[in-house]
């Protein structure tokens, strides 16, 4: 049995011919929908990437937007908070200053001896 690859004698070489050129086609009308079904593979990639950067921008226009809002309903309470701070701070003053108005020499012996221990503990 002979292992090579010969027309067979009883087929015409025009047979043999027509064969090939038919493979010939068939090879190229599969690559041919191979490239298509790759095209349409690439214009939904692109399709789908698109609609994930319109959705990524829009959700991020949301956060920046809810960002802002948080950030200005911070500020309100901090202002707030600082106004009340210094609010008591000022009528911490008010009332000391009046309770030093009222009690000069108390103040004053006060105020030394809170000094006296300032000094001893800042030489230590």
């Amino acid at each position: 049995m002979s292992e090579t690859l010969e027309p067979t004698p009883h087929f015409p070489e025009s047979q043999n011919s027509q064969a090939a050129n038919d493979l010939r086609a068939a090879a190229s009308a599969g690559a041919a929908k191979a490239n298509e079904k790759a095209r349409a593979i690439k214009e939904t990639a692109v399709e789908k990437a698109s609609l994930l950067k319109d959705v990524a921008a829009t959700k991020a226009t949301e956060i920046k937007q809810v960002a802002g809002e948080k950030a200005s309903q911070a500020k309100v309470v901090a202002e707030e908070q600082f106004k009340q701070t210094k609010d008591k701070a000022q009528e911490l003053h008010e009332s000391t200053e009046n309770y030093i108005k009222a009690n000069p020499t108390k103040s004053a012996l006060i105020a030394l001896g809170a000094g006296f221990l300032v000094g001893l503990m800042v030489r230590r």
